[in-house]
C-alpha cells in the first residue's frame, strides 16, 4: 500500500519549488491533494503537470483570510475532511537594518506568520484526528544572515508555533512538526535578489557553507514532508526537521 493511501491532503504555496514536489509526492503516494497558489496561471500549470485526477488547485493568498474561507469551504465540499496540512506558502524579501520599512515588515509577517497561524487555526474544524500538519519553517531561524532579520524572525515564529500547538493538539493526537530547508534551489531566488549574476553568485556563496558541497533539491524536501505526513513518524511530534545539507549543524 502507499503511505498516504486515501488521505485527503492540503498545500499552501503548491504552484511551484517545493510545495509543487510535495504536492507530486504526495499524489504519487495515494492522498487527493489541494494545492493553493496566488497566480492562477502558475496554478492551472501545476495541476497540469502533476497530471492526475486527485489534485485540485485552489486560488487563493494565505494572508487574506477570505481565500482562505473559500478553500476550506472547497475541501469540505469535495472530501469534507483533512488528513494532513503542509503549510508552506511564504515569502522572502531582504532588507539590511536601518533600512527596514514598514510595508516590508508588515508583507513579510502577514504571510509568514498571520497566514500560516490562520492556515492551521481555519483547518482545524476540517481536521481529522490523529492527523499531521508539517509548517514550512527554515535554518534562518537558527542561523544570522546578512539582511535577513524580518524573514528570520518569521521563520523563527513558526519554529516556535510547532512547539505550542503540538501541546495545543495533543488530545486530538494531531501532530505539528516543522521542516527547515537549507539553500534549496527553487523560483524564490528569483524573488530575492534581482539579476541572473546576482543568483548565481548567491548560490556559489550559500553552497560554500553547505558540509555536502551543493544545494538541495524540492524533492528532497518532499520526501522528508512525505515522512513527517505518513504513519512512518508516527510517534514524532514537536521536531525541527532540518533538510540542509549539514549547513546549520557545523
Amino acid at each position: 500500500m502507499k503511505k498516504l493511501e486515501g488521505k485527503v491532503a492540503v498545500i499552501t504555496g503548491g504552484s511551484s519549488g517545493i510545495g509543487l514536489a510535495t504536492a507530486q509526492r504526495f499524489v504519487d503516494e495515494g492522498a487527493y491533494v489541494f494545492i493553493t497558489g496566488r497566480r492562477q496561471g502558475e496554478l492551472d500549470a501545476a495541476v497540469r503537470q502533476i497530471g492526475k485526477n486527485n489534485v485540485t488547485g485552489i486560488q487563493g493568498d494565505v494572508s487574506k483570510l477570505a481565500d482562505l474561507d473559500r478553500l476550506y469551504a472547497t475541501v469540505r465540499e469535495q472530501k469534507g475532511r483533512i488528513d494532513i496540512l503542509f503549510a508552506n506558502a511564504g515569502i522572502i524579501e531582504l532588507a539590511p537594518i536601518g533600512s527596514i520599512t514598514e510595508s516590508h515588515f508588515d508583507k513579510i509577517l502577514n504571510v509568514n506568520v498571520k497566514g500560516l497561524l490562520f492556515t492551521v487555526q481555519k483547518a482545524l474544524m476540517l481536521f481529522q484526528d490523529g492527523g499531521s500538519i508539517i509548517l514550512s519553517a527554515s535554518i534562518n531561524a537558527s542561523k544570522g544572515f546578512e539582511t535577513s532579520s524580518v524573514y528570520s524572525a518569521t521563520k523563527a515564529a513558526v519554529r516556535s508555533f510547532a512547539r505550542t500547538w503540538t501541546v495545543d493538539l495533543k488530545q486530538r493526537k494531531i501532530r505539528v512538526n516543522a521542516i527547515s530547508p537549507g539553500p534549496i534551489d527553487t523560483p524564490i531566488f528569483s524573488t530575492a535578489v534581482q539579476t541572473e549574476e546576482q543568483i548565481e553568485q548567491t548560490k556559489t556563496s550559500l553552497v560554500a557553507s553547505v558540509p555536502m558541497g551543493r544545494m538541495g533539491s524540492p524533492d528532497e524536501i518532499a520526501k522528508a514532508a512525505t515522512f513527517l505526513a505518513s504513519d512512518d513518524s508516527s510517534f514524532i511530534t514537536g521536531i525541527e526537521l532540518f533538510v540542509d545539507g549539514g549547513m546549520a549543524q557545523v
